[in-house]
């Protein structure tokens, strides 16, 4: 397999001014999620004039496309990249600086499907040197709600034929560019919205007696309910229960007869998100009726908990320090965001890993979902390389 990982490192270098150019085509043209019909087409194109031509869309703009290396029925592996953008204005001064008002890749999706177009053309050009099949997932709408991996699954991504593992990547400037990082088992929390409206009795705010004051109460409901979350929880288990936004309330001297209160639950664990969910909606509805008030919760069920597969990420992680050396392969914290990437490993066994986007710690230090994020865009010559070697390796 050396020969063939020089050649994969040879290619990932070859690729990369067309790999950047792709990018910065990409960037420039964002899409919010579910509306990624320009960059779907697009990325039909660059797959056709590669010479994949075995493809189909899923979910209106996802694109499945198949890469047969020798003996293609023997085995599958799926590789998946995200194309949505965020509705963010861009504030960075570059050549390929969005064209769309408030809508930019600020999360790197941009980067993940230009580094899955790299690793298709390099798993193309050596498809004589493996065998099996690569599935190649473009997959829209990971930034919103029900998530875009949940609509491929549902339209028949993962069949036909059906991968026996997936692998993701994702841009990290925490780290620099030509490094990598995972982390087996529980790695990224899942997410629930939690909306609660809690419905009162409005009036003058000098007669108090006279009303039901829905702002009170809800300051006690949200007060407790980080009680009931931090007294309840397993402290083994992490677990974020966080309100973003409070409405209600006209005027100084005016008691409304309704706020609204929206917020995010996160969680570690399957059982006990769910139980959970039924604690916040418990404690919420009795606290109100004790003043009176009527409470109204809502949890939709958002992303689950993203489990990286141990045995197949520590087998990815030395397939990594293969490629780039040891000293550049690093273990990642446990993050309590989310990512839909999580839908997959529900039905198969996944590698969700990251790639180093900064300039030696000094430049590119801007957070993803932040207007100012861009990469260090040599760090698509390390993250086509090893998607394309995960994928051949795994399929030995």
């Amino acid at each position: 397999m050396q020969p063939l990982k020089q050649k994969i490192q040879t290619l990932a270098n070859e690729y990369y001014p067309h790999v950047q150019s792709i990018r910065h085509h990409i960037h420039s043209h964002p899409e919010l999620s579910f509306q990624e019909h320009n960059t779907a087409a697009f990325i039909e194109a660059e797959l056709k004039a590669i010479g994949i031509t075995s493809m189909r869309s899923v979910a209106r703009t996802g694109i499945v496309a198949l890469i047969e290396g020798r003996n293609p029925h023997s085995k599958c592996i799926a590789l998946r990249a995200d194309m949505d953008a965020l509705p963010i204005q861009e504030e960075n001064d570059t050549p390929y600086r969005s064209q769309n008002d408030g809508v930019m890749h600020a999360c790197g999706h941009d980067v993940h499907s230009s580094c899955l177009l790299g690793a298709a053309r390099i798993l193309h050009n050596t498809r004589q040197e493996w065998d099996g099949t690569v599935k190649l997932i473009f997959q829209p709408g990971e930034e919103k709600h029900p998530g875009g991996a949940s609509l491929m699954i549902a339209d028949g991504a993962l069949e036909n034929p059906k991968p026996s593992a997936i692998f993701a990547l994702h841009v990290y400037p925490h780290l620099p560019t030509g490094t990598t990082g995972f982390r087996a088992g529980q790695y990224m929390a899942s997410a629930d919205e939690v909306y609660i409206t809690i419905e009162g009795k409005g009036g003058h705010a000098a007669l108090p007696h006279q009303t039901i004051d829905p702002i009170a109460i809800s300051a006690l409901v949200i007060s407790g309910l980080q009680q009931v979350i931090s007294r309840r929880s397993n402290p083994l288990i992490p677990s974020v229960l966080t309100f973003g936004r409070i409405a209600g309330g006209f005027a100084t001297n005016v008691i409304p007869g309704k706020v609204e209160i929206l917020g995010t639950f996160r969680a570690m664990d399957e059982k006990w998100r769910y139980e959970a969910h039924k604690l916040i909606k418990d404690f919420t509805e009795q606290t109100c009726a004790a003043y009176g008030a009527k409470a109204t919760v809502e949890i939709p069920v958002g992303y689950p908990m993203l489990f990286n597969d141990p045995d197949l990420t520590h087998k990815a992680t030395a397939w990594a320090q293969d490629y780039v050396g040891n000293h550049n392969v690093h273990e990642l914290d446990m993050r309590m965001a989310a990512e839909d990437f999580s839908f997959y490993t529900q039905h198969m066994p996944g590698c969700f890993f990251r790639i180093g986007t900064n300039r030696e710690d000094k430049e590119f230090l801007a957070p993803v979902h932040n207007p100012r994020f861009d990469i260090n865009e040599e760090s698509m010559i390390t993250g086509m390389g090893i998607m394309a070697w995960c994928a051949v390796q795994a399929l030995q």
